[in-house]
């Protein structure tokens, strides 16, 4: 029987140890790798070539999104389940079009994230009742004509990258060359998001960040 090989990346020991002793007695799964620090998972990744990588979101130097977007760079075939503490909306539509199979809260019963596993690895879907409730409420205000495009929501994909990274306190440079774009580039970003954002200093971009819980504190 060919085993599903995975790699699992997040920033917390305990987490990690605690999704490979929930998956031990799982006959068709073989975890090939792990690491706290995503940045290292992804040349190890592209180095181990698993099947199936389980991916937290919010980490330091590179957030979820990005690290999917990276992951799929290195192997479009590879299936990514996140299992994360966030099902914000800026997220969940980030991470589906980035092209995530499965999304676990890490608040639900581990038995989900072994269902979300098994149905991913025969080529399925599974979304947390949270996740699908984002979709569903976003589908009824497109039905009835809502306005959306508020806040957040009005930024592109590059704008809420470079977003999380200021309200994060990184510096123009810092996020210029984790994008591989110039720091001119970074404030034209920063200038034209905090336009739509209707804020004047960096700080308040944390604020937000920090209330619509993107960025712990």
């Amino acid at each position: 029987m060919d085993k599903t090989r995975i790699f699992i990346i997040d920033d917390h020991r305990v987490v990690i140890e605690g999704v490979k002793s929930a998956l031990k007695n799982e006959e068709d799964l073989e975890f090939v790798g792990e690491t706290l620090d995503v940045v290292r998972g992804m040349a190890e990744i592209e180095s181990l070539s698993p099947d199936m990588v389980i991916l937290d979101i919010s980490m330091p130097q590179l957030n979820g999104v990005a690290a999917t977007v990276k992951i799929k760079e290195i192997d479009p075939q590879i299936v990514i389940v996140i299992f994360t503490m966030y099902s914000n909306k800026e997220y969940v539509f980030d991470l589906f079009k980035a092209g995530v199979s499965a999304y676990v809260l890490k608040e639900d019963p581990i038995e989900n994230l072994i269902s979300a596993i098994h149905a991913v690895k025969t080529g399925g879907t599974y979304f947390n009742a949270k996740v699908r409730k984002v979709f569903l409420d976003h589908i009824k205000e497109l039905e009835t004509g809502g306005k959306g495009g508020v806040g957040i929501e009005r930024l592109s994909k590059r704008e809420r990258e470079i977003f999380l990274l200021l309200a994060e306190g990184r510096s123009l440079r810092q996020i210029g060359d984790q994008l591989n774009i110039s720091p001119k580039t970074v404030e034209s970003h920063k200038y034209n998001l905090m336009e739509k954002l209707k804020v004047k200093k960096v700080v308040d971009l944390t604020k937000i960040a920090i209330r619509k819980n993107l960025i712990r504190i």
